[in-house]
């Protein structure tokens, strides 16, 4: 079936608002920073949550919970003020190929970068003297900055995506929603002012990708950041300001209604 623009963009529209609700947290890997209260446990476990939504939902959540608890439910204090021996408590965690070598890392990655930085937004703006204004050379910075430690394990590198590898970058691009996007419905955070929902790229898993195909939206044969970049584009001719918020229509309509 085709659709005329006044006809996808009511179907966008209506699911959108179906999807976009209170409802949509207990079920979703976001459910986990809003466990917290404090902006950088937000930004940090939210960090985790994204980079671990790999499979199953239930299983997610509860992989991450499993983290938190590791953390002693403090992501923020832990990460900053921990001793070696805390360390301990990491040791055995594992998620699909994410494992305490990746975690240990990161949280030295993090400890690192909160001792200069009060929020993890700065990681994506390049540097105060060369700003960088579009979301391709941000995630490509975030990269870059994350794995440029000298203790840097190259197998972590698959855990964070980068669009200089071609990479449609979903779960960092799902991370960014969350933390951007001025949400009425209190689902995403909106708690980074330095970005604006405009510059956001649509996070595309299968379930996305197979709805937006089947609307149209989406030419590329290819799942890349080409890809995404097409698909965000076509949602701007319906909201410019806030195109990623049809994320929950298109995922909606995957997930719940086999669409």
């Amino acid at each position: 079936m085709s659709y005329t623009t006044a006809q996808l963009e009511a179907l966008l529209e209506d699911r959108y608002r179906r999807y976009n609700t209170p409802d949509f947290i207990p079920h979703d890997p976001v459910s986990i920073p809003h466990l917290f209260q404090l902006k950088q446990d937000i930004e940090l476990s939210g960090f985790f949550a994204a980079i671990l939504a790999w499979g199953q939902r239930k299983t997610i959540i509860n992989k991450c919970k499993e983290l938190m608890q590791r953390m002693d439910n403090a992501p923020f204090q832990f990460i900053t003020q921990h001793q070696d021996g805390d360390l301990k408590q990491l040791l055995g965690f594992k998620h699909r190929t994410f494992n305490d070598t990746d975690l240990l890392y990161l949280v030295h990655f993090f400890r690192w970068f909160y001792e200069q930085h009060q929020s993890l937004e700065e990681a994506f703006l390049g540097y105060p003297a060369a700003p960088l204004s579009e979301q391709k050379s941000r995630l490509s910075f975030f990269y870059n900055l994350v794995f440029s430690l000298p203790e840097a394990p190259h197998r972590t590198r698959k855990h964070i995506s980068t669009p200089a590898k071609k990479s449609a970058c979903k779960r960092i691009n799902m991370y960014l929603r969350w933390m951007v996007r001025k949400d009425e419905q209190g689902v995403d955070f909106g708690i980074w002012n330095r970005m604006s929902p405009a510059d956001l790229v649509c996070p595309c898993d299968v379930h996305v990708q197979r709805v937006a195909r089947k609307l149209g939206l989406i030419e590329r044969a290819q799942s890349d950041w080409a890809m995404a970049e097409e698909l965000t584009q076509n949602l701007k001719q319906f909201d410019p300001a806030d195109p990623v918020k049809y994320d929950y229509a298109l995922f909606g309509l995957g997930i719940e209604e086999k669409f």
